[in-house]
C-alpha cells in the first residue's frame, strides 16, 4: 500500500505496473500524473480542446431509463478541464462542433453551455456556418454532407487558432478519454518544446478498456496491409494512429491542415503523414481509455466500411505527402487501390486467413518477407472470386 508521502513518479509507476493492480487504481494514477504534470508548468499556455458532434444527442444528455447510454458528456468535459487546470498557468477553451448532425447535437450542446457562466470558454460551433468557404482548408467542402468528422475538427481547430490559442488537442464527443489527462500531453509541449504529442493506447503503461472481439480473424490481413503500405508511419513506432487524444502546436497545425487529403475519420493518418513529411519530431504518451461503443457512429456502420475508410484514406494521405518510400509500400498501396473497391471486398477476407498470416503477430504485420504485396493481391483475388 502506498502512503501519500510515497507517491513519487517512480513508486507510482512500479505500483501500477504490478499484475494485480486494480483498474481503478491505474486510472486514478493516470489522473494523478496528469495533475502533477500540469502543476509543473510554469509559463502561461492557452490550450483548445476540439471535438466533433454527429449523432451525439444521446451521449450529450445524462443517463436515464429512456437514455441508458447517456453520458452528460459536455458537462463532464467542462468539469474535467476545470479540475486539471485549476491553480495552473494553463488556460483552456472548449470547441464543440456540430458536423451537420440531423438530431440537433449542436442545439443540445448550446442549451447545456447556456447553463454556465457566459465567461466560461465553451464554444459551440456549426460546420454549416463555415460553408461554403471561398478559400482555406474547408474550400473543398460543398456542404456538411461532404464531411465525416474531419471537417468539423478542422473548423474547430481553425477557429481556435484564429482565437489565439497556443495548442490544439482533439478528442471525441464521448467520455472515453477523461480530459483530466491533458497534462500528459501539455507537459512535454510546454516543458520540452515538443510540438506534436500523440496519445498511445498501445503503450504498456496505458489503461485500455475496449472490446477486442469486434473483428474476425481476417483482421490480421487488414493490419498487414495497413502497416505495409503505411511503413513510413508504422516504422516510426506510431502504433495507435486513431487515438482521439493528440496535441498539436497551433502554428504547426495551421500548416498541417492547409491542404487536407480527406474529410472523414481517417484524418488522423493524414495529419500524421503531414508532420512526418515536414520532418517534425514528436512524442508519444500513455493514457487511459474506456471505450464508449454503444452510441459510436462507427459501431452503427457496416463493420467493414470503417476499414474501407481507414485503408483508402491512408493510401491517399501517403501519396499526397510522398511517403510511399519503399518498393513494398508502393506495391501494397497499389494493391489496396486496385483490389479494394469498397467494403464488400473487405468482407470477403475478414473471416479468412492466408497460410502466411496464420501465426503472424504484431511484430510481423507489414513485413513483406512474411507475405508480399503480390501474394496478398493473389489471395484477395481468390477470396473475392469465391465470394462472388
Amino acid at each position: 500500500m502506498l502512503a501519500a508521502d510515497d507517491l513519487t513518479p517512480q513508486a507510482l509507476d512500479e505500483a501500477t505496473s504490478e499484475a494485480d493492480a486494480p483498474l481503478e487504481f491505474r486510472m486514478a494514477a493516470m489522473l494523478y500524473r496528469s495533475r502533477r504534470q500540469m502543476l509543473s508548468v510554469t509559463e502561461p499556455v492557452h490550450v483548445a480542446v476540439v471535438f466533433a458532434m454527429w449523432g451525439e444527442q444521446n451521449r450529450l444528455h445524462p443517463r436515464s431509463d429512456g437514455n441508458p447510454f447517456g453520458e452528460d458528456a459536455l458537462r463532464r468535459k467542462i468539469e474535467q478541464l476545470d479540475w486539471v487546470c485549476r491553480g495552473t498557468p494553463v488556460r483552456w477553451s472548449l470547441y464543440a462542433v456540430d458536423d451537420g448532425c440531423p438530431h440537433g447535437s449542436g442545439e443540445i450542446a448550446e442549451a447545456i453551455a447556456a447553463t454556465y457562466d457566459p465567461a466560461r470558454p465553451v464554444n459551440v460551433l456549426h460546420l454549416a456556418q463555415y460553408l461554403p468557404a471561398a478559400d482555406g482548408p474547408l474550400r473543398q467542402l460543398s456542404s456538411v454532407d461532404d464531411s465525416r468528422k474531419a471537417g468539423a475538427i478542422i473548423a474547430g481547430s481553425l477557429q481556435a487558432i484564429d482565437d489565439g490559442v497556443d495548442a490544439v488537442i482533439y478528442t471525441d464527443a464521448d467520455s472515453s478519454v477523461h480530459l483530466g489527462q491533458i497534462g500528459l500531453l501539455v507537459e512535454p509541449y510546454v516543458n520540452e518544446g515538443t510540438r506534436v504529442v500523440l496519445g498511445n493506447r498501445k503503450h504498456p503503461a496505458s489503461v485500455l478498456v475496449k472490446d477486442g472481439a469486434r473483428w474476425g480473424i481476417g483482421i490480421k490481413n487488414l493490419r498487414h496491409m495497413q502497416r505495409m503500405a503505411g511503413h513510413a508511419i508504422f516504422s516510426r513506432d506510431i502504433a495507435d494512429t486513431q487515438a482521439a487524444f493528440k496535441l498539436y502546436d497551433a502554428a504547426l497545425l495551421k500548416r498541417i491542415i492547409a491542404t487536407p487529403t480527406v474529410f472523414d475519420f481517417s484524418f488522423d493518418t493524414d495529419w500524421i503523414a503531414a508532420f512526418l513529411s515536414m520532418g517534425e519530431e514528436f512524442a508519444q504518451r500513455p493514457f487511459a481509455f474506456v471505450d464508449s461503443a454503444a452510441e459510436s457512429a462507427t459501431a452503427k456502420q457496416i463493420p467493414m466500411t470503417t476499414w474501407e475508410t481507414l485503408l483508402l484514406g491512408l493510401v491517399r494521405a501517403l501519396r499526397h505527402h510522398d511517403l510511399l518510400q519503399t518498393p513494398f509500400s508502393r506495391d501494397m498501396a497499389d494493391v489496396i487501390d486496385e483490389e479494394i473497391d469498397d467494403y464488400r471486398d473487405l468482407e470477403a477476407i475478414i473471416d479468412h486467413l492466408p497460410d502466411e498470416l496464420v501465426d503472424a503477430g504484431e511484430a510481423d504485420y507489414g513485413d513483406p518477407e512474411i507475405m508480399s504485396p503480390n501474394a496478398m493481391r493473389q489471395w484477395i483475388r481468390e477470396r473475392k472470386a469465391m465470394a462472388a
